[in-house]
């Protein structure tokens, strides 16, 4: 047990700079002496709002990421990301997670009810596409009694209810819809005309159909509560567009549109080429080459090692407080007074009772609202270990039913006391019957581990995601994750075995150093 709290000690000290998530962007403020803009978005598949850049993926890219730049350089500020699920960016700002949420976020009714808004940095309307050999859909009503694509959470899924007698599936990344199209799964998709542009214009699997629907206005989430820095951003927007900087980036971005020459009152031709929306074109041109498939794997490899280092910390720590905790539960349920037993038994059959997911989502962002707030990785850490504690009380306590009633009887019987009887003779063998379970157990939570990026943390699942919708292919990075997942996993397999086989040896020689015993004090009366 001494041993089991010192490694536990040490390896949260390990680990612990890893976690100091929470502080992070303070530390950049304290040491550079300048203000920073903490912004929150969700880089995987928000092309063109924000993405990796499929020439260089640790860079993230996109015409939001320019407009943040600029608002930042306005305010006199340093823009500092935080990645953030989509749906999860407003209770994100809620949980002071950063100071701006910014990725396309539709100012609604809804979302007015809960944040303050900026005024708008872009206009824009929803884009029907279906694909190229389907006439049987050429507007929103033909859609009834068929199966249509869109954004989680979204203006378009509220259109798509109304016009009501439509299968809606909803999606968190964009790509995943068309990709869904094109291979018959959907009869339509119906996004915002920029996510349709970049996610569906280089399809020649897909076309788009019928007129603009409706309209759709982008603006900055703020805090309720920060009314100055509305005011600063608000003012920042302004001098943008008045210095003709916003119209820079969106001619820049292939996005303005007669919608967007309304809004400005800025009715002039184009002002500068497309070339970021040229340069994507030519990175996701179709028969592409094994040998460019293999450089953009070379050059995402940092991202996926970066990825699995997250998994691997959070994974540890997660393991090490389920171990211990597990271990508390099982001998709270076995040897402990009958009501503290019937609280260890109530909490392992609820926490196996309720998913993982809500559970780390309660922790996250239910925890802060009664005053107790973690950051990004000790949630996840916490969450999961919490998680699986229920799993491990349960090991162990069959691996303490395995114990014959004659070892403590024995035990007891040389005058050891029930703790050292526990201490010394039944837990080192109940941990060598439950060390394979235990084994298997942290296997499923390194996998389990890709859950941690629902509350920010980019793990290797996430980052699998990011590459993949970056570049519309699933099948080459989701290889190469299933193998590193598999290289994660197999030292830990290893050492299962080894330690099986040395316990089994231990366990052998001492049988046999018991039996040599008897025979030397039988044979010294013949």
């Amino acid at each position: 047990m001494k041993k089991l709290i010192a490694l536990t000690a040490l390896i949260l000290a390990l680990l612990s700079p890893a976690a100091l998530y929470a502080g992070e962007t303070a530390a950049v403020s304290a040491d550079s002496g300048e203000k920073i803009l903490r912004w929150g978005g969700d880089s995987e598949g928000g092309f063109p709002y924000m993405f990796p850049d499929p020439k260089d993926p640790k860079k993230l890219i996109g015409f939001e990421v320019d407009i943040v730049d600029a608002l930042a350089e306005e305010m006199g500020r340093k823009p500092v990301y935080v990645n953030n699920a989509w749906d999860n960016l407003i209770p994100g700002l809620d949980r002071n997670l950063y100071d701006i949420a910014i990725n396309g976020l539709e100012v609604t009714p809804e979302h007015e009810e809960a944040i303050n808004f900026s005024i708008p940095y872009y206009k824009t309307y929803l884009q029907l596409a279906v694909r190229r050999k389907d006439d049987s859909v050429k507007n929103l009503q033909d859609l009834k009694g068929k199966v249509a694509g869109t954004l989680k959470e979204s203006y378009a899924q509220m259109v798509l209810e109304e016009v009501g007698d439509v299968e809606i599936r909803t999606y968190i990344v964009e790509a995943n819809t068309y990709e869904d199209l094109a291979n018959g799964r959907l009869d339509a998709a119906l996004f915002d005309q920029p996510i349709a542009l970049y996610s569906a214009g280089f399809n020649p699997e897909i076309k788009f159909v019928g007129p603009p629907i409706g309209e759709i206005t982008y603006a900055i989430a703020i805090r309720k509560q920060d009314k100055e820095l509305l005011t600063e951003v608000n003012r920042a927007l302004v001098a943008l567009r008045d210095s003709g900087k916003l119209r820079e980036i969106y001619d820049k971005w292939n996005l303005w549109t007669p919608v967007m020459a309304t809004e400005f009152n800025d009715f002039d031709p184009p002002k500068y080429e497309p070339v970021y929306y040229n340069e994507w074109a030519e990175a996701h041109r179709p028969n592409l080459t094994m040998q460019k498939r293999m450089e953009r794997y070379w050059d995402a490899m940092p991202l996926f090692a970066k990825g699995a280092l997250v998994t691997m910390e959070v994974s540890i720590v997660a393991m090490v407080i389920a171990i211990s905790l597990g271990l508390i539960l099982a001998v709270t349920r076995v040897f402990a007074p009958g009501w503290l037993a019937l609280i260890a038994t109530w909490y392992v059959e609820i926490v196996r009772g309720t998913p993982v997911l809500i559970q780390l989502f309660f922790i996250f962002y239910g925890l802060p609202s009664v005053g107790i707030k973690f950051s990004p990785f000790w949630a996840g850490a916490i969450g999961l270990g919490l998680n699986y504690a229920a799993y491990e009380a349960e090991i162990y306590r069959t691996g303490l039913f395995a114990i014959p009633r004659t070892q403590w009887e024995s035990a007891l019987a040389l005058g050891m006391t029930r703790w050292q009887a526990m201490r010394e003779v039944i837990l080192p063998q109940a941990v060598r019957v439950v060390i394979p379970p235990i084994t298997n157990d942290f296997i499923s939570l390194l996998k389990d581990s890709s859950l941690v990026s629902i509350i920010t943390m980019v793990d290797l699942t996430k980052v699998y995601g990011q590459v993949s919708a970056t570049y519309y292919d699933y099948f080459g990075p989701g290889i190469i994750v299933a193998i590193i997942y598999l290289i994660l996993g197999l030292p830990f397999v290893r050492f299962a075995r080894f330690t099986e086989k040395r316990l089994a040896a231990a366990e052998n020689d001492g049988k046999q150093g018991r039996r040599e015993n008897i025979y030397r004090s039988s044979t010294r009366y013949l």
